[in-house]
């Protein structure tokens, strides 16, 4: 049966290593990677672009790319966007039996504790967790919060609906969201931390305080 993959965040902007991970996961699973904005993600102060713009970026980010879909079922639903309640709901849509997966970053896996009902999670979903820079992540760190649930092999993913975990190998991209943000409301260049078609309408928008003619990346 075909695994689901589901990839949330603000990406506010997505950018560059977004796309890595994306691409990585896709191809180490070979499936459909669904990148799922946060309507009003409960983690953080409330992000640069609103969600229909950062929705929209991710569209511009995908356009073209197989196996790479944007999933706004977040927008969608009103209140905090609590990953408990997206994998309920996509539960609910893909059935008991379809493996799903939520692919999360190292760091972002190291503070599972902290999650709304992140016990349940393991019976909704299997992770993928992608380590980034200065987030090492080891086999003891993984039994720590998820004891016994390791597999080494992708194809353990398809052998269960959920309750495994997954170390994704990628590679590594030093540009985070916040940076980009920096770097533009600085004048200093960051349009190779993204997308053409993403720079293009940052600055269409005139987001995160950029000045047309500014931040752009000399020829």
């Amino acid at each position: 049966m075909s695994l689901a993959v589901f990839y949330g965040g603000t990406f506010d902007p997505i950018h560059d290593g977004h796309l890595a991970v994306a691409r990585a996961a896709r191809d180490a699973l070979a499936a459909q990677v669904r990148l799922m904005p946060a309507a009003d993600p409960p983690h953080r102060a409330a992000p640069g672009a609103d969600a229909r713009q950062r929705a929209h970026m991710l569209d511009l980010a995908v356009a073209g790319e197989t196996g790479l879909v944007v999933d706004r079922r977040e927008l969608q639903r009103e209140g905090r966007s609590y990953t408990v309640e997206t994998l309920r709901e996509a539960r609910a849509e893909f059935g008991p039996e379809r493996p799903l997966a939520l692919l999360v970053g190292a760091d972002s896996f190291l503070d599972l504790p902290k999650w709304r009902e992140w016990q349940a999670l393991f019976g909704l979903a299997h992770f993928v967790v992608a380590e980034r820079p200065g987030s090492p992540l080891d086999a003891v760190r993984i039994e720590a919060i998820a004891p016994g649930r390791e597999t080494a092999d992708p194809a353990g993913l398809r052998q269960a609906p959920a309750g495994r975990v997954y170390r994704l190998k990628q590679p590594l991209h030093a540009e985070s969201a916040s940076q980009v943000r920096e770097f533009i409301a600085a004048g200093r260049p960051w349009d190779e931390f993204v997308p053409p078609a993403v720079a293009a309408y940052i600055r269409e928008c005139g987001l995160y305080g950029v000045v047309a003619g500014r931040g752009a990346t000399p020829a």
